[in-house]
């Protein structure tokens, strides 16, 4: 036991040297700190371990600023298209989540009976949106949503897979003309993938209605073809011999079933593909594969016209395992590593995914109204992580802070002008600070600009009060002008670009 003592400590300290996530740390001394209570336990009984719980994490001023400049781009891009915002409570009645999400439902958390309703964790933002539509009959409305949800998965935290994190969701109800605001939604991913800088990206475009079309005419019975569908589904991450060999082995297919699907999951092109796939002997003569087709034959000549068709791919492996999708659905993938971590950046997955879902909101209607949906979710903490991955390796400083101007002062017994000249400054609606000291030295309030980023420094003397002025300093090239005190607020809204 010593020396498996001994050989974790110097994980620990290995893992410190290394420079490794701040999670995997905390996990490694963790479990030195339940070995060294297993040996002394009398020394371990009263030591409560600080950490957070297994999948969750904490995110520090750093983090935070990345994390607010992400939403405000994602924000914006959502308001551009029109879309107003909703909140829903972060717990749902077990029923309203029960049987909407495949095999992923076991990922569900389901809270303990309190001695009244049965209650669960949300796990996205989609169904609690369906369940807002049908109980206050909302037949159409463009929504956006940006909430914490929750699964039991098991966490990837390097990856960006956490049990509890945070989704972006746009979607839009309502009867409209076909793959009109299915193409939105995909601009929408496009627009925001761009102005993220987070390199080359590929949508990954297909249709629930060809898959079960292609399906049925390669011979799966329809009571399998949800769960088929979610084994394609992880043709991204495994090989089509290991996928073929799950359908067999796990899903009872036949193996010449599994290799006419075979021929199909591994197609993906474009428009030219979409017009092949109209004339193939077999899909042609399905009813449903048909309708997927020239939906997403309109849906293609759409993304021409917004411009965006480069980076979209109709890939029939496509499959997105959730239950409630019934027409067109996408996922988007980075094409490119993000760092040197080749195998950790290769592994973030996919950045955003949704699709259309026509027949959720009817289920939770008493009357069984249906109200067409289509939505796409950001995946937020993938892209959290790729985007923080990338300030460390760039070094580039980041500002937590907003503050513009700190008021100092170059002598002693200033504290009243100086408590008089921010007050002013806050009431401008400037962001100013000053230190929380009585004589701070000028250096120590410099010094403090410096490293917090702070841009200009209001420096107040006896001569600047005599002469009604304020000396203005520009922190980074030091130099320095005095400004009329009445002038200040302009002068300073002048130099921080917020006039």
């Amino acid at each position: 036991m010593a020396e498996a003592l001994r050989q974790q400590a110097d994980t620990v300290r290995r893992l410190k040297e290394e420079k490794a996530s701040p999670e995997e740390i905390a996990e490694q001394v963790a479990k030195l700190l339940d070995m060294k209570a297993a040996i002394c336990p009398e020394e371990g009984k009263h030591k409560f371990v600080l950490k957070t719980p297994k999948g969750t994490r904490d995110y520090s001023p750093k983090q935070m600023a990345i994390r607010e400049k992400v939403f405000s781009i994602i924000i914006n891009c959502f308001k551009r298209h029109g879309a107003e915002t909703i909140d829903t409570p972060v717990f749902e009645l077990k029923e309203t989540l029960t049987g909407k999400y495949g095999e992923d439902s076991k990922l569900i958390y389901d809270l303990k009976d309190q001695g009244g309703e049965l209650l669960s964790l949300r796990y996205d933002l989609t169904v609690p949106f369906a369940r807002y539509l049908a109980m206050n009959k909302i037949s159409n409305i463009k929504r956006y949503h940006i909430a914490k949800v929750y699964r039991r998965d098991n966490p990837a935290m390097t990856r960006g897979r956490y049990r509890e994190f945070y989704q972006c969701d746009f979607d839009i109800a309502g009867q409209y003309d076909p793959m009109i605001p299915d193409a939105e939604c995909l601009k929408i991913v496009h627009e925001i993938l761009s102005a993220l800088n987070l390199g080359d990206f590929l949508i990954k475009v297909n249709d629930r209605r060809i898959l079960d079309g292609m399906f049925a005419v390669c011979g799966v019975p329809g009571s399998k073809f949800r769960t088929i569908c979610s084994t394609v589904d992880k043709l991204d991450k495994m090989s089509w011999e290991d996928v073929k060999s799950e359908m067999v082995g796990e899903k009872g297919l036949s193996p010449e079933v599994a290799d006419r699907i075979g021929e199909y999951v591994r197609l993906h092109g474009g428009l030219r593909l979409i017009e092949e796939l109209l004339q193939d002997p077999k899909l042609s003569q399905n009813k449903l594969a048909r309708e997927g087709l020239g939906d997403m034959k309109l849906l293609f000549e759409y993304l021409i016209l917004f411009g965006i068709s480069a980076q979209m791919s109709f890939d029939l492996s496509l499959a997105r395992g959730l239950d409630y999708y019934t027409g067109v659905i996408y996922e988007a993938v980075l094409t490119q590593p993000q760092n040197d971590h080749t195998e950790e950046s290769a592994g973030v997955g996919s950045v955003a995914g949704g699709g259309r879902y026509d027949g959720l909101v009817g289920m939770f209607d008493p009357k069984g109204r249906k109200v067409p949906c289509v939505g796409v979710s950001i995946g937020i903490e993938r892209i959290f992580s790729i985007m923080e991955q990338k300030a460390e390796a760039s070094e580039e400083k980041i500002r937590t802070t907003e503050t513009q101007v700190l008021v100092a002062s170059a002598q002693k017994k200033l504290l009243e002008e100086r408590l008089k000249l921010v007050s002013e400054l806050w009431d401008s609606g400037i962001k100013a600070e000053m230190l929380y000291k009585k004589n701070p030295k000028l250096l120590n309030q410099l010094q403090y600009c410096e490293e917090t980023g702070i841009p200009l420094v209001a420096i107040l003397g006896e001569q600047e009060l005599k002469d009604g002025v304020v000396k203005l300093r520009e922190v980074a090239t030091r130099e320095e002008v005095d400004i009329c005190r009445g002038k200040l607020v302009e002068e300073i809204k002048r130099r921080t670009c917020l006039s």
